[in-house]
């Protein structure tokens, strides 16, 4: 929808207490740690008045939860519930837990498939490593696009001015190797449209490599799949191999995605 004065979209105007309620809730999540009335406050530019009220309505309603003294704030179960509602009525999630599970038994590696919000990726779906490998992914994780090989595989697939449309002002490092000039990232980003996969070293977790392709069965692409591989066991084979088995799943899968569409429209 276009957007016009004073938050109006389309002649619809934003209702400022449920715009105020999801902003809570996104600095709640994005924080990851309980938070004061003050802090909640000074974040969101809201009257501290105000937003204890809004809070104990969430509170009372189970979207957010206190600790023993009442003072600190955190996502509440409600949240945890809607987030979960998400994944299971998602059908690109479905259709893609089983080609991963195969991908899975084919690579042994850690395995990520995830979505473009925004400037961000979100896992929705993971498979561990065989091998020993210290968890750093979960699902419902958001990560900077700029910093991972998903996002990068996804933000390639748009042009250089809808990319930077999508990415904040500053690209914030996650490590010492998280690419943060603009001029940088879009030269890697042209080169990741001519070979057709992005790669990280490093630049989400360290002492990590990670492989992703975008899976094209919408376009402009919004998912991805990767592949993560420690650097102590990482080799030029082993990448080649576990690139192999990606665009293979890709295929399979967008294959699978048509085929069902061509099918629904056919009934």
């Amino acid at each position: 929808m276009r957007t016009g004065v004073d938050g109006e979209k389309e002649g619809v105007r934003e209702v400022k207490s449920a715009a105020r309620t999801v902003e809570l809730l996104e600095l709640l999540s994005g924080l990851g740690q309980a938070a004061s009335l003050r802090v909640l406050s000074q974040r969101m530019g809201v009257p501290r008045s105000s937003l204890y009220a809004l809070l104990q309505t969430l509170v009372q309603r189970g979207w957010v939860r206190t600790d023993a003294t009442g003072t600190l704030y955190t996502l509440g179960i409600r949240a945890l519930l809607t987030g979960t509602g998400y994944i299971d009525a998602d059908t690109r999630t479905a259709q893609v837990r089983p080609h991963l599970d195969a991908l899975s038994e084919r690579t042994g590696e850690t395995l990520h498939f995830a979505r473009l919000d925004g400037a961000d990726v979100v896992y929705l779906a993971t498979r561990d490593s065989r091998h020993y490998l210290r968890p750093y992914s979960r699902v419902g994780r958001r990560l900077p696009a700029h910093a991972t090989a998903l996002g990068k595989a996804l933000l390639a697939e748009r042009t250089d001015a809808e990319a930077d449309a999508l990415l904040p002002d500053a690209l914030a490092p996650l490590t010492a190797s998280t690419v943060t000039d603009r001029r940088v990232l879009f030269a890697e980003l042209a080169a990741i449209r001519d070979r057709g996969y992005a790669t990280e070293d490093g630049e989400s977790v360290e002492d990590v490599r990670c492989l992703a392709v975008p899976l094209r069965y919408d376009r402009p692409a919004t998912d991805a799949l990767s592949c993560s591989i420690p650097a102590a066991r990482h080799s030029e084979e082993l990448e080649r191999e576990s690139l192999a088995a990606l665009r293979q799943t890709r295929s399979l899968l967008e294959q699978s995605v048509v085929t069902e569409a061509f099918t629904s429209a056919a009934t």
